[in-house]
């Protein structure tokens, strides 16, 4: 009876382990979704290096979306219905209101204890501003970035002309290199007019330059109609001067980066991304022909510059965010900034990696950024922030496709945001 006993319980805990054994050790599966755009061959390296750190973690790296706004829709999709299949996403800078509001992302301040605070102080002030939502941390940064003015350094030199501080200087310059160059395919500046999120930026960037806001001492919402206008017509003298091509209102943010690269652009207003791209891509035709500079400014005023960026946020749906949480932290920590700085030229949202020299080796300009982004401003935080930028993109697709006026545009930029800006 003992032996038979034994026997019966020896199988028993046989049986249990071979149930829950597997269980015990079993890895955790966690998917990261990120923008086609996003450098996915230089973040899986990256995600390769927490798992051989992590043995039990494994991560799956999902791509999607050559655009901040596919990206968007495709978000929409999967957190709306509340999808339990992505853990952590890549968010645009300006979506986190939205996603708090939605309850999309999972509030980190748990995950982080008492190093929350000591954490959020090494990264650039405005990032860790951005992320933070009703006291909430909604997200941690992933890279910084801001419209800089890139300029073919070479045909500045031959000219003998000097990287332009005004936009006048800039319409000068560009006139007299066309000029000089003969080429009819040969654009003076490049910048975005589609009725993409990149758009946006189009429009507050002269605005901003020309003195406008869109609140008043009080916060509350106000649109400044003669930097509006002075703001669309900086652009469609570019148009009709010939500086800018007559289909600008086609154009998109890679649409720029490809024309610069291929050579046929003098001045491009573009994300920090280029840089990468110009200097490494094997079919660039200027490396090592390229400067980066703040973008001008109006005679006599500052120059202004919009802040980008994109921030690791945890799905609220997710089934594992504690495991989640702890690759965000290592992704938006020292060595994930500095392997996205040097392998995709993302500009660091820690502000000691603006002095590191491996950073530096591969992105000498770096040097000189980190004013820029420091003092770069914010579209507005709101939950609405996706109407807000509709009204805004399509206004300014239309002034520069031709289809509507500019005080018109700003007339009905004014009504709309009214409503949508509290």
């Amino acid at each position: 009876m003992g032996l038979e006993r034994g026997n019966l319980l020896a199988g028993a805990l046989a049986l249990t382990l071979g149930l829950w054994g597997p269980l015990a050790h079993a890895e955790t599966k966690l998917r990261v979704f990120i923008g086609g755009q996003q450098r996915p061959d230089v973040v899986r390296p990256l995600l390769d290096r927490y798992q051989a750190a992590h043995p039990g973690v494994s991560v799956e790296l999902e791509v999607g979306g050559a655009t901040s706004d596919l990206q968007q829709q495709y978000l929409t999709t999967v957190l709306g219905s509340g999808d339990s299949a992505i853990d952590v996403m890549l968010i645009d800078v300006v979506r986190q209101a939205q996603y708090a509001a939605a309850g999309w992302a999972e509030p980190l301040d748990p995950y982080l204890g008492d190093d929350r605070q000591k954490l959020l102080a090494d990264y650039l002030p405005v990032y860790a501003e951005a992320n933070q939502v009703g006291g909430r941390l909604i997200a941690m940064p992933a890279f910084a970035d801001a419209l800089f003015l890139y300029y073919r350094k070479d045909l500045l030199e031959k000219h003998g002309l000097a990287p332009p501080r005004t936009w006048d200087e800039l319409k000068a310059a560009a006139k007299k290199i066309q000029a000089a160059e003969g080429s009819k395919d040969l654009q003076g500046i490049s910048f975005q007019g589609k009725p993409i999120e990149g758009a946006v930026c189009t429009f507050l960037v002269p605005y901003w330059g020309a003195g406008g806001s869109l609140a008043d001492a009080e916060g509350r919402f106000q649109l400044d109609r003669t930097a509006g206008e002075k703001a669309f017509d900086l652009w469609l003298e570019m148009i009709s001067d010939g500086i800018a091509k007559k289909n600008v209102a086609e154009v998109a943010t890679d649409d720029t980066r490809k024309e610069f690269q291929a050579g046929n652009v003098v001045f491009a207003v573009l994300w920090a991304y280029g840089w990468s791209h110009f200097q490494n891509d094997p079919d660039s035709r200027v490396k090592d022909k390229v400067g980066v500079v703040p973008l001008p400014g109006f005679a006599g005023g500052p120059s202004a510059t919009c802040i980008g960026g994109w921030e690791w946020a945890v799905s609220a749906f997710s089934e594992h965010k504690q495991e989640a949480a702890a690759l965000v932290r290592f992704l938006s920590g020292p060595e994930g900034v500095k392997h996205l700085a040097i392998e995709a030229s993302n500009l660091p949202v820690l502000t000691a990696m603006y002095q590191d020299p491996e950073v530096l080796a591969t992105n000498p300009w770096f040097k000189d950024a980190l004013s820029v982004v420091e003092s770069a401003r914010a579209r507005p935080k709101s939950p609405r922030y996706p109407e807000i930028s509709e009204v805004i993109r399509v206004n300014v697709n239309a002034v520069l496709a031709g289809v509507k006026a500019a005080p018109e545009a700003v007339g009905d930029m004014d009504a709309r945001l009214s409503r949508l800006i509290r």
